[in-house]
């Protein structure tokens, strides 16, 4: 089926009169493409970039597989639409996080990129600087450690809540059915930042209390809250209402205190209502900080704190290791044996590649590799003695974050030819979409430096310029059932209405959209070609819109694009009589009006081919 959609693709890019060189040609699901793969993850084993350990994952219970967050729908799996679950599952990670400052540094090197898409890098590697402060908790002889960016507010703080994957959490609710509940709701969120923040935020009163480093005898109690992540800090905070959205939203549905310390300058009696004030001010209601800037008060508590010996300052980043692992047939064989006397062992280099078996049943969900008896059964390559396949997949992501570098050589032997690697790349000028401005970019970069340090590739960057192109979008139509139409099967009613080609029922007609097979607005650009011609496709594509925005497919828009080529053509045809032979240079009385617009051509064409204004 992939390699059907291959040929299709392929043969309709040679429609186009594209320039490719399709000696080059590489399909990223084929084994000699995954064997090179699975070669370099063994290398990044050894050199330390990957790790396995348990984590917090979305589980889909019908399809029997994890979800990325994007995946997770309110709550609900993209495809099955059943309630997501929290499971802890052992999973394959690259360390991205070890190279989180480098690729933030790095961002201001990349001076080809959109500014828009290097910001949105720099957001979701997420640099924060902090402290890192202990609570005592009454009646424990532990602490409660809590990461927090804006120390200034502790005369503020008025509760402390951790996440609920919390090993504190755990222990309490062992013996609290009540908290156990909870916990198991908050599970059903899912581990999307995104539906987290957009949940109503509700905690549990754990009855723990802690108290205040700074105020004698004032105790806060400690809630499990389901808007704390236990990715990000210590997986505890405390809570600032007056100064925090999500604090204040949850202080007044517990009836917790809201105190103002950081107030405008101009402002005596200063108070917060429904909206929490998070600009810049001067301290007040803190005792010693009082009439402090912020950046003086955070100094002057980190100070104290680190010298009481109860905290220390410390940066913290919002991106997360990638993992790598699905439970899915349709990826790369992770080259792992899994053996008890010996644990996790590589597959010998000469045994690659690890092949996905062919005899395989999709008779029910869940990971076909899994119950593949003979595939997964194997012999351990260290003592001998019967072992199992590591049974998870790559991320398909991890196909698409190093071909670029295949392509400088991609009949050699080995995962890059380095003198033709070192030649070729990076890549001058990179084209693709904004929605790969995070995931695809970001893990792209983080592999060069993987193959850098194992020998592989000689660059840090994979991408020296970069350009987000739009996206072709045309009307969607649907029948009264909601079933989606093709633009090919949709027929001009009265007015403004469209009808079933065949049925001749009206359609819904929706706004225009992406196109996309999921919503069938697309069209087939062989049914354009064969109709206007290449000339006249190329051409819509490229003059309708500037590229960086998106373009509207209209029946109007491709006529008015043939009619244009037809009178370029007349034009060309009427002049070729009163031009000088090919290969000769007319004299400046030959001509001299076509000659000025022939070299104003040059110059716009030239100069418009490297701005990407066509």
């Amino acid at each position: 089926w992939t390699y059907a959609n291959i040929d299709t693709m392929r043969r309709q890019l040679k429609m186009m009169g594209l320039s490719i060189d399709w000696s080059r040609e590489i399909a990223t699901c084929h084994p000699d493409y995954y064997r090179h793969e699975q070669k370099m993850f063994l290398d990044f084993v050894e050199a330390g970039l990957i790790h396995q350990r348990e984590a917090w994952v979305n589980w889909d219970p019908v399809d029997q597989t994890v979800l990325a967050n994007e995946q997770v729908i309110d709550g609900r799996g993209w495809r099955s639409g059943a309630p997501v679950e929290k499971r802890r599952l052992s999973q394959w990670f690259f360390k991205i996080t070890d190279y989180a400052q480098e690729l933030l540094d790095a961002l201001d090197t990349l001076d080809r990129w959109p500014e828009k898409v290097r910001l949105m890098q720099a957001n979701w590697i997420g640099r924060s600087e902090g402290l890192r402060i202990a609570f005592e908790v009454e009646g424990r002889a532990d602490r409660l450690e809590v990461y927090t960016t804006r120390p200034d507010t502790i005369f503020g703080a008025s509760f402390c809540a951790i996440s609920p994957e919390h090993p504190l959490a755990a222990e309490l609710a062992a013996g609290n059915p009540d908290l156990t509940a909870f916990i198991e709701e908050c599970g059903r969120l899912g581990t999307s930042e995104a539906a987290i923040e957009q949940a109503e935020k509700v905690g549990f009163d754990t009855g723990l209390r802690v108290k205040h480093p700074f105020i004698d005898g004032k105790t806060m109690p400690v809630y499990v809250a389901n808007f704390i992540l236990m990715e990000y800090g210590t997986g505890a905070i405390f809570g600032c209402p007056a100064h925090d959205q999500r604090d204040l939203d949850f202080a007044r549905k517990y009836g917790l205190d809201v105190l103002p310390v950081v107030v405008p300058d101009s402002e005596q009696d200063f108070t917060v209502g429904d909206v929490a004030y998070t600009d810049d001010g001067r301290l007040a209601n803190s005792d010693f900080l009082d009439g402090m800037d912020v950046d003086a008060a955070k100094a002057e508590i980190a100070g104290r704190i680190e010298a009481a010996g109860s905290g220390r300052r410390e940066v913290n980043f919002r991106l997360r290791d990638w993992g790598i692992s699905r439970q899915r047939y349709w990826g790369c064989p992770i080259p792992i044996i899994h053996c008890a006397d010996c644990g996790g062992v590589p597959v010998p280099a000469a045994d690659l590649p690890v092949v996905l078996p062919d005899d395989v049943s999709f008779d029910r969900p869940g990971n076909p590799l899994d119950r593949h008896e003979e595939w997964k059964n194997v012999d351990c390559p260290k003592c001998g003695k019967p072992a199992e396949r590591e049974t998870d997949t790559f991320d398909t992501f991890v196909d698409s974050s190093w071909y670029f570098a295949r392509f400088a050589s991609p009949h050699a032997e080995t995962p890059t030819d380095r003198a033709a690697a070192d030649y070729w790349l990076p890549v001058d000028q990179y084209i693709g979409g904004i929605e790969h401005a995070i995931l695809h970019l970001l893990y792209s970069r983080f592999f060069t430096r993987a193959m850098k340090k194992t020998g592989h590739a000689g660059m840090d960057e994979p991408f020296a310029g970069l350009f987000t192109q739009g996206m072709i979008c045309h009307e969607t139509y649907k029948t009264a059932e909601g079933a989606w139409v093709e633009p090919a099967d949709v027929l001009e009613g009265h007015g403004d209405a469209r009808v079933h080609a065949e049925t001749r029922e009206p359609l819904i007609v929706g706004r225009s959209e992406k196109m996309s097979k999921s919503k069938k607005n697309v069209i087939d650009p062989e049914d354009i070609i064969s109709t206007y011609g290449a000339d006249t496709a190329r051409w819509f594509m490229l003059s309708d819109s500037p590229p960086e925005r998106d373009l509207d497919w209209t029946e109007s828009g491709i006529t008015g694009a043939w009619r244009f080529s037809n009178r370029l053509w007349r034009l060309v045809a009427a002049s070729a009589a009163t031009l000088p032979p090919p290969g000769t240079a007319p004299d400046d009385d030959s001509a001299p009006d076509l000659r000025r617009a022939v070299h104003a051509a040059i110059a716009g064409v030239t100069e418009d081919l490297e701005a990407f204004h066509f």
